[in-house]
């Protein structure tokens, strides 16, 4: 057999993410995204995956209202802070906030403009925004109680703004005349919901009080009340255009109904406390079709807060209707469809907005597409790898589902066992979606569950009762319509404390076991006969696996240590230490050669057997990894823990293999487009390779060549020209790091200059982290020019001693040199010859004293200088000199 090649990384996916909290949500207007309150953050999640797309941090105040504009260009928030937030979702910053209520803001909406933002308050007012401006347009005042759902009249030309309140009214307000010009007093609770029909005649209102109230928008009397007998929190009106309202149509016509009146009907949805979807007919209070089961996944508490819907809303572009339940899931419905002289109403996706914490997991299928997730709930989880979509729940427990196994039986049938609080365990089978059998005897929270790996024809349980149990799967028929009673086929107290894990040989012909005793028992197949008992842990055994290729066993325990222990004699092999906390699972990779461990340190680690070396670390959790799950085909790892987070690991090390390869290629190549660059002075192509290599030190070089280059303006300029703003903030990095050095300042201010004088100061401050690089710049730079100001100072020092040495000439004025007469070399140069004769020994005394060895340098530097006379000269060298 090969040798299969180690594993050296994986990448980490986040699959599912803790989202809704409940309260307010929006939805774009194309549907792709939903925007969700997430305690005092705001995250952006992606409707079609449920991953979050980004997320607004917060107030450190629950978020109370949200709210779009039309063109999902500005997000409105309110929080208990009473701040209004307008953000602007392409760079997700806050551009405009305000404060106008003196409570907290219970509801939002925006207009079909877009320019105008009405907020309903728990201070009983309801108020009119201009967006732009931040200012308030319209101040409503009549409500006794907290307004609760505040909505535009959808068309544009009537500009009619409805609230409902806690006080049973609903108060319609004339935006012109800035009045409440109807008071509608019908229903006897809160109003919850408002609707307006697609003609924008009627205005329809749910409330607390089991009714739906229809009002005529033209004289604004009642037109019919329409009993539901249940709570209502949501309400809808299908458009005549929909999938959904032209099945109705089908429906009604094969029922032979006739329309009662010339009006047109309105389809409209509710949906409260039950759970149930609704559909109702206006003629005649009909409701046309009502679930018959909900889609609700119902705690076993008594509290009814725990079931039923809070809100519900019509998806653009006909994709179906959105339903929002108590317990934080996202309900979407595609189609409404007719068949067998029935309407279904088909749940194409769940998106499960909150986990408090992921207790187990395994995968699920024949090609491991699904994932089984066992949350601190009574139900089982089976979500869609793909679209990370809940595709359905296991519900029949009582208790908390505390753990999970899977498998796949030698006819084909997909199986799931759970144990549970309630002291059972259950027997599922994934393709019917329903419980076919039933274990019970177990006087103790079931704790650990394992399939058998071979025969696949019995599991084994574990429970706090200190008992293990080994169950037949014998019996199971193919059409079970009632669960059946499992028989326990052998049974053992197995441990003097409680059982955490429990692991089946690749055989089937051992158990091994671990408890919170601190040891780990050994037993034999299928009567439960003791064969070694493995101690040496300090801590509880809280997880226990056979090794695929060997006879040992590895053990996770909270000493923080794994161990690996052989089954003949019962002797530690190898112990692995690294992880600073509880090490909670462990599972075997790459045929037995390597395993993967995670931790109460919410670490997830990779380990070689053979060297005794963990080769990775992941730090991708923030609470208790409390589950850990291995792929049996694609070796693909997930792990959940106390964060409500399910992150997905991928085989990373053949792609950053070849990733590694294809950058080296490229660095061969552009180091060779480098030297070439050189070679052709072609400083610009130079820079911006090396920009690109990451070499600042070939950078150096090239700046510090062209410094010394009389022309290389142009060419500093033109390469500087082709940089981004984030090659920009590189360079001004390294620039940072030259400067700090005496030997290379020259060359950073050099470059600093140009930058400086090609980047204006706008596009200077968009640079990121500009302020923390200017910090490390001007310290430094203030300190080279105070040098320097010392040497220039020190030069007058030199000129003066060198003047009074009478070494170098004083500079003269310009004007006085045009007076003096003409000098003998200068007849010279005019043709004037003067002979020897000509010339007496007085002149010749006078010139000899006057030849003095002059300095190039002063005559260059003095050049530089205003002319100044020589008393001039000597005072200012004097001031230099007493400085």
């Amino acid at each position: 057999m090969a040798s299969m090649a180690l594993k050296k990384n994986y990448r980490c996916t986040p699959a599912l993410q803790q989202f809704y909290t409940g309260g307010p949500f929006a939805v774009a207007s194309d549907g792709s995204f939903i925007v969700c309150a997430c305690d005092d953050a705001i995250k952006i999640v992606e409707s079609s995956n449920a991953s979050i797309r980004s997320v607004i941090e917060g107030d450190s105040q629950a978020v109370t209202a949200l709210a779009l504009s039309p063109d999902d260009r500005l997000l409105f928030s309110a929080s208990h802070s009473r701040q209004i937030r307008v953000w602007e979702l392409s760079s997700l910053k806050c551009i405009r906030s305000w404060k106008g209520h003196e409570g907290p803001v219970m509801g939002m909406a925006c207009d079909a403009s877009g320019g105008v933002l009405a907020t309903a308050g728990a201070d009983r007012k309801v108020l009119v925004w201009d967006v732009d401006g931040g200012y308030c347009t319209h101040y409503f005042k009549g409500h006794k109680g907290v307004v609760t759902s505040i909505m535009f009249h959808p068309d544009v030309t009537r500009l009619l703004l409805f609230s409902g309140s806690d006080d049973s009214t609903v108060r319609v307000w004339d935006l012109m005349s800035k009045k409440c010009v109807a008071t509608l007093e019908r229903h006897f609770s809160a109003v919850t919901s408002l609707a307006v029909s697609e003609d924008g005649g009627t205005l329809l209102s749910a409330g607390r009080d089991k009714v739906v109230n229809l009002w005529d928008l033209h004289d604004y009397s009642c037109k019919m009340t329409v009993p539901t007998y249940e709570v209502l929190e949501g309400i809808c009106v299908l458009h005549s255009k929909s999938p959904f309202a032209s099945t109705l149509d089908s429906y009604k016509r094969q029922k032979g109904r006739k329309k009662k009146s010339e009006s047109p009907a309105i389809y409209f949805i509710t949906l409260g406390e039950r759970g149930i979807v609704r559909i109702w007919n206006s003629e005649g209070a009909v409701c046309l079709f009502e679930q018959q089961s909900s889609d609700v996944t119902i705690s076993s508490d008594s509290d009814d807060s725990r079931r039923g819907f809070t809100a519900a809303t019509i998806l653009p572009s006909d994709q179906g209707l959105l339903c929002v339940t108590v317990d934080q899931q996202f309900l979407f419905y595609s189609t409404l469809t007719y068949s067998d002289e029935m309407l279904k109403l088909m749940l194409s996706k769940r998106l499960v907005g909150y986990n408090e914490e992921i207790v187990d997991m395994k995968f699920l299928g024949e090609d491991e597409q699904f994932l089984a997730v066992a949350t601190n709930l009574e139900q089982v989880q089976v979500y869609d790898l793909a679209s990370m979509s809940c595709s359905y729940v296991l519900s029949g427990h009582t208790g908390i589902v505390l753990c999970l196994d899977t498998c796949i039986s030698s006819c084909g049938r997909t199986f799931v066992v759970t144990g549970s609080k309630d002291n059972s365990v259950r027997l599922w089978e994934s393709e019917s979606r329903c419980c076919i059998g039933v274990g019970t005897g177990h006087t103790g929270a079931v704790g650990a569950v394992a399939f058998s790996k071979k025969s696949r024809n019995f599991f084994i349980s574990g429970s706090s009762d200190r008992t293990l149990k080994v169950w037949s799967l014998d019996g199971l028929s193919q059409d079970t319509e009632q669960p059946i009673s499992l028989k326990a086929k052998a049974i053992v107290a197995a441990h003097d404390k409680d059982i955490n894990s429990l692991a089946v040989a690749p055989n089937d012909s051992l158990v091994c076991s671990g408890s919170q005793d601190r040891t780990a028992c050994v037993w034999r197949l299928p009567d439960l006969v003791s064969v070694v008992v493995l101690k040496g842990h300090k801590r509880g055994v809280w997880s226990v696996e056979f090794s695929p290729v060997d006879q040992c066993v590895m053990t996770a325990s909270g000493d923080k240590t794994i161990k690996i222990w052989a089954i003949s004699d019962g002797s530690c092999l190898k112990t692995f230490e690294g992880h600073t906390s509880s090490v909670l699972r462990a599972s075997f990779l790459t045929r037995g050669t390597q395993f993967v461990s995670c931790g109460a340190d919410g670490l997830v680690k990779l380990w070689t057997i053979k060297t005794n070396e963990c080769i990775a670390t992941y730090d991708q959790h923030e609470d208790k990894v409390w589950a850990l799950t291995v792929g049996k085909k694609t070796e693909i790892l997930a792990t959940g823990g106390s964060d409500a987070v399910v992150n997905l690991w991928h085989d990373s090390t053949v792609s950053d293999k070849e990733e590694a390869f294809r950058k080296e290629e490229e660095g061969v190549l552009k180091g060779q487009e480098l030297e070439n660059a050189l070679s052709d002075a072609d400083y610009t192509k130079a820079i911006q390779i090396a920009f690109e290599l990451r070499r600042p030190r070939k950078l150096f070089e090239l700046f510090s060549e062209l410094s010394r280059k009389r022309e290389a303006a142009d060419q500093i300029e033109k390469a500087l020209h082709g940089l981004g703003k984030e090659e920009f903030r590189l360079l001004l990095e390294y620039v940072r790091e030259w400067n700090t050095k005496p030997k290379l300042c020259h060359v950073a201010q050099f470059v600093l200059f140009r930058v400086f004088s090609i980047l204006p100061p706008t596009e200077i401050n968009e640079i990121r982290g500009i302020g923390e690089l200017l910090e490390g710049l001007i310290p430094y730079s203030q300190r080279h020019f105070s040098r320097i100001d010392r040497l220039i100072r020190g030069t007058y020092l030199l000129d003066y001693t060198l003047t009074g040495m009478s070494v170098i000439e004083p500079e003269t004025d310009a004007g006085k040199i045009k007076d003096e007469p003409e000098t003998p070399l200068e007849a010279k140069d005019s043709g004037y010859r003067p002979s020897p004769e000509n010339v007496d020994d007085d002149q010749v005394k006078e010139k000899t004293p006057s030849k003095k060895r002059k300095s190039h340098k002063a005559k260059d530097a003095g050049a530089q200088k205003k002319a100044k006379e020589t008393a001039s000269y000597t005072k200012i060298s004097a001031v230099s000199l007493q400085a």
